[in-house]
């Protein structure tokens, strides 16, 4: 709070450095709104949902505080409740012996003496006491009325603490209701985000993905390279050509004979050689 104080000061003495004067309450205003924004708006939407979610609780101290006061309240009303209906006894006693004195008396106009409850009292003695019993009822008629007004605000006030207490505790569940549906729309926001084909993420997740996505590739190109190898070595052909010698055939041929057979006109090729060597 102090730190606060000496920058507002700063700030205050600086304005009017530049000569802003007696605007310089508006611009300290309108600079610290603006940076107050900045803040608020930096702050993670989650980190604010736990702050309110502690906000919440924070209500729970004030709410048991004023059920205490209401407790309280309720057992006072009470006993001046109780108070009121023994006051208003005691007046109707009273009153039902006032007028039954002042019958008595009635009756026993101009006589110095008069009976009550079996006994002889002078009348001027029941007189004083009539008249004192008139004056203290009285006064305590109009202490029960004054009682009985008090009793009456109280229990209104009684009314309001215990309406303003149960919207209290509603405005606490609903706050508590809508905490948890903004935390269940948030976790839908991340979900959704993450799973977007717009995904620039460069976490963890992002980064492993990448790795197998490597993997994955490096094994189709082995697995290529593989194949193409295999492609040059010389493969005994499986189809025979439709016309064959057999060569094993042959060999044994030759060396069986031993030699090679004339034929009719072996004598003409040689005597064709002959005759040309000579001529040479």
């Amino acid at each position: 709070m102090l730190k606060k104080g000496l920058f507002l000061g700063a700030v205050v003495t600086l304005l009017l450095g530049l000569g802003f004067g007696r605007n310089a309450l508006s611009y300290m205003k309108t600079t610290l709104n603006k940076v107050s924004d900045t803040v608020k708006n930096s702050v993670s939407i989650g980190y604010e949902i736990d702050r309110a979610r502690q906000m919440i609780k924070d209500l729970t101290p004030e709410i048991r505080r004023n059920m205490h006061l209401i407790a309280r309240e309720e057992i006072q009303v009470n006993q001046l409740d109780t108070r009121v209906v023994r006051a208003d006894k005691r007046l109707a006693r009273d009153r039902e012996e006032i007028l039954k004195i002042k019958e008595v008396l009635d009756h026993n106009q101009g006589e110095k003496f008069c009976q009550l409850a079996s006994r002889t009292y002078p009348v001027a003695r029941v007189n004083v006491d009539l008249t004192n019993r008139f004056k203290h009822y009285k006064t305590a008629d109009e202490t029960s009325f004054n009682l009985r007004k008090v009793l009456d605000a109280r229990q209104r006030t009684l009314t309001a603490a215990r309406q303003k207490l149960n919207g209290m505790l509603a405005a606490k569940q609903q706050l508590e209701v809508d905490v948890e549906n903004l935390e269940a729309r948030l976790k839908m926001v991340e979900v959704a985000q993450t799973t977007s084909e717009f995904n620039f993420d460069d976490s963890h997740l992002a980064r492993t993905k990448e790795l197998v996505s490597d993997i994955h590739t490096r094994i189709e190109v082995s697995a290529r390279l593989l194949d193409a190898q295999t492609d040059f070595h010389a493969r005994i052909p499986l189809d025979l050509p439709e016309e064959t010698e057999d060569i094993s055939d042959q060999i044994a041929e030759y060396f069986t004979t031993g030699e090679v057979e004339e034929s009719d006109d072996t004598p003409r090729v040689v005597d064709s050689l002959l005759s040309q060597f000579s001529a040479n």
